[in-house]
């Protein structure tokens, strides 16, 4: 989480939301590195999670992530979710929850929604005080 928390402050930096994402794999080691790049990159779909995906699977050379665990600071939206779930990682550690949009558990769960199949073992709070401070003075600086 140290260097997922490392990456939302670089997106803080460059005027994104900080999220930051790292995909680890079955022995540990980081596979992928990913930051909010959207205000940066004009894209909409740079969310941390999915830079830090396409990062792992590059990486890797697959798209299947199995084995692997993605660790963010905050809780993924639907969109990442979804990616999650494409990618077949089985394991998500979040930082702090998405009360407002989060899809793994806060809002919606549908990292593991019976109707689609995959569970995916979800691991809350970890440094999510940390997280959520990021967010909030990242937040309160533009109001």
């Amino acid at each position: 989480m140290g260097e997922a928390l490392a990456q939302a402050r670089l997106a803080g930096e460059s005027g994104d939301v900080p999220v930051g994402a790292l995909v680890v794999g079955p022995t540990g080691e980081a596979l992928g590195v990913g930051r909010n790049l959207r205000e940066e990159q004009g894209d909409p779909t740079a969310h941390a999670e999915v830079v830090a995906i396409r990062a792992a699977a590059s990486s890797l050379g697959t798209w299947r992530l199995d084995g692997c665990t993605l660790v963010v600071t905050l809780e993924p939206c639907l969109m990442c979710a979804g990616a999650l779930l494409q990618a077949r990682i089985p394991r998500l550690v979040l930082g702090a929850w998405d009360a407002k949009a989060g899809a793994t558990g806060s809002q919606w769960d549908v990292v593991r929604d019976a109707r689609i199949g995959s569970k995916v073992e979800v691991i809350s709070g970890v440094r999510g005080a940390e997280s959520a401070a990021l967010l909030a003075a990242f937040f309160e600086a533009r109001r």
